[in-house]
């Protein structure tokens, strides 16, 4: 796959993770912990992340998130994580999610980004993955955005284009 393409698929992706961490590094203790919200802040900004790192995964068989992380996510009855995970955990699986995403798409090849992949009701190539996960970041990263600015009627500017892929973060 050429290096313009991969800059471009970056470009995007990786400016919804920018968006998504600006909403948790901009989101008061307040608003974290509050279990009262449905859905909770810090449950959506986990609940994006797991499905990154999933999505960025080779397969869903064999998959564990990092520790403290567990596969409650995966769990078709809506099971919740045992508690609510920190700002500064969540930061350190979004910088774990943020590398992935850039290594997997600065390794993709031709022949890597047609390969069919699937994941439950997704099923497509490796890059079309990538395109819905991406879009699956952006959806959420709106939520907090919008959960913040109803609560504290301020939110995070839009990212308009992540650095380069070949930059180091």
């Amino acid at each position: 796959m050429n290096r313009e393409l991969k800059e471009i698929v970056w470009g995007q992706f990786g400016a919804a993770i920018d968006m998504l961490e600006n909403a948790i590094v901009a989101c008061p203790e307040m608003v974290w912990s509050d279990r009262t919200r449905k859905p909770e802040f810090w449950y959506v900004a986990y609940h994006t992340l797991f499905f990154l790192d999933l999505y960025l995964s080779d397969s869903s068989d064999g998959f564990a998130p990092p520790s403290p992380f567990t596969l409650s996510e995966m769990d078709p009855s809506g099971l919740m994580p045992p508690r609510v995970y920190t700002k500064e955990e969540l930061r350190a699986y979004l910088a774990h999610g943020r590398q992935k995403c850039r290594t997997a798409i600065a390794t993709l090849t031709d022949e890597s980004a047609r390969r069919h992949c699937a994941y439950g009701s997704i099923q497509g190539t490796t890059l079309e993955k990538h395109i819905y996960s991406g879009r699956h970041v952006q959806h959420h990263a709106a939520q907090l955005n919008l959960i913040l600015r109803q609560t504290t009627d301020s939110a995070p500017g839009w990212v308009g284009r992540a650095s380069p892929l070949t930059d180091a973060r």
